[in-house]
């Protein structure tokens, strides 16, 4: 992770870390590590919200332990500490039909900036299978109930996505960040199209 940090430094780009699950432990050490934001999965109640905020916040607003080693340049002295819950982001994931029932009190717990949709366990939750840029003529309310509701409040939504095309809809429709595939999902995702283009091109010689 603080390998990641190191090379985005060079660019004017936000690290943001999810997390494995919403255990302060762990929070806190990605935000130490130098994470200015925590996307954290399965946050499906309004105490669950309250809990990922607390991790994330220096005392009294949360019960974030004090040691930012990297986060604060490498103990200099500075306003790390006085700032960072001003800045950093906090970004509960939305991965199930409770949570979407649940929004409005998720994001009216202080210290909420936005949130980040999962389609795949999403879709499991309500009896689909787990895949991404979902069309599911359902999905769709869902998504716009949840982009009404961070935007009426300042927040931003967030998804992920497979393809740059569904990314641009997910865009048009309100969502404010969003991914697009991994690392390695778009390097096999490009060596099939690759491979798939020569055998077309190359005929009977290449099958």
């Amino acid at each position: 992770m603080v390998q990641c940090f190191q090379a985005m430094s060079a660019h004017p780009v936000t690290p943001l870390v999810r997390v494995p699950w919403n255990e302060p432990g762990i929070i806190g050490k990605v935000l130490d590590g130098g994470a200015w934001g925590v996307i954290c999965p399965m946050v499906n109640t309004s105490a669950e919200a309250k809990a990922l905020v607390s991790a994330c916040l220096y005392p009294p607003a949360g019960k974030r332990s004090n040691g930012p080693i990297r986060a604060a340049a490498y103990g200099e002295a500075g306003a790390y500490q006085s700032s960072a819950n001003e800045q950093v982001l906090i970004v509960p994931m939305i991965e199930t039909q409770e949570a979407a029932d649940n929004i409005d009190a998720i994001l009216d717990i202080p210290g909420i900036s936005g949130i980040y949709i999962g389609p795949s366990d999403l879709g499991l939750s309500l009896g689909w299978r787990p895949t991404l840029d979902r069309e599911e003529p359902e999905i769709f309310p869902i998504y716009e109930k949840l982009v009404q509701a961070t935007g009426k409040r300042g927040q931003f939504a967030g998804i992920h996505n497979a393809t740059g095309i569904y990314a641009a809809r997910m865009i048009a429709m309100g969502f404010r960040l969003v991914t697009i595939a991994n690392d390695s999902g778009l390097m096999a995702r490009a060596a099939r199209e690759q491979i798939a283009i020569t055998r077309k091109n190359a005929g009977d010689v290449a099958t």
